[in-house]
């Protein structure tokens, strides 16, 4: 793909929903630049009018002139545009409509979840309230829940099939967070004892080139 143009993703790194659109980005093997972006800055020109809900990710993409925002949407155009051989999804049902499933369930059930704890628990002018950290903290332990009694149910190793598509990739990073952060001290431990199938299927995930190189730049990013 040397011919392609890089494309321009509008990031802050510590936030999962960009790191989801990176690791798509190095799984087509797409060149790319980060545009780091404050959050004291994404209600401000000049990024509200690349993204008028002032939210990250956005993508420009050269080569076509599109600007997209929010990950899902990014994350579609980039399968449809870059993915022809259908190296990270299906084009022919069940497995595109299964696929789907997953995409809007990760969109609705995880993010929305996940972040409001991480909000609770690090972010909140309020500390200790433990009524809405608990609440969120049980959404998220139910959610891991269900990916464990699909893998169990269905003998998958991944959430359509047995190999890798772009939805187990969606859910790597704030599952990362959940692992790391959200569950609380432990929670890494209580993730692989109590979910034990997908736990595994995560750790497998962070073994992809893609993830360990994305993740590297991550951490570059932060220390700019």
């Amino acid at each position: 793909m040397a011919s392609i143009k890089p494309l321009k993703l509008y990031s802050h790194s510590p936030s999962p929903n960009p790191f989801k659109v990176m690791i798509i980005l190095e799984e087509l093997g797409l060149s790319y630049e980060l545009e780091e972006v404050d959050f004291s800055e994404i209600k401000q020109e000049p990024f509200i009018s690349v993204n008028p809900n002032g939210r990250l990710p956005a993508l420009e993409d050269p080569n076509t002139g599109i600007v997209l925002w929010e990950s899902a949407a990014i994350i579609e155009y980039l399968l449809d545009q870059y993915d022809q051989d259908f190296k990270l999804h299906s084009g022919s049902s069940p497995q595109k409509y299964h696929e789907a499933t997953w995409k809007h369930f990760q969109m609705s059930g995880q993010g929305p979840y996940y972040g409001q704890l991480a909000w609770f628990t690090m972010f909140h002018p309020e500390k200790n309230l433990k009524s809405a950290i608990d609440r969120y903290a049980a959404e998220v332990r139910r959610v891991i829940g269900v990916i464990e009694l699909h893998l169990t149910k269905t003998g998958q190793t991944h959430l359509v099939g047995n190999q890798v598509s772009f939805v187990d990739l969606m859910w790597f990073p704030w599952n990362d967070m959940a692992g790391q952060y959200l569950l609380g001290e432990g929670g890494a431990e209580e993730w692989q004892k109590t979910w034990p199938k997908s736990y595994e299927w995560h750790q497998k995930l962070a073994e992809r080139e893609s993830v360990k190189v994305a993740q590297e730049k991550r951490d570059a990013a932060k220390t700019q």
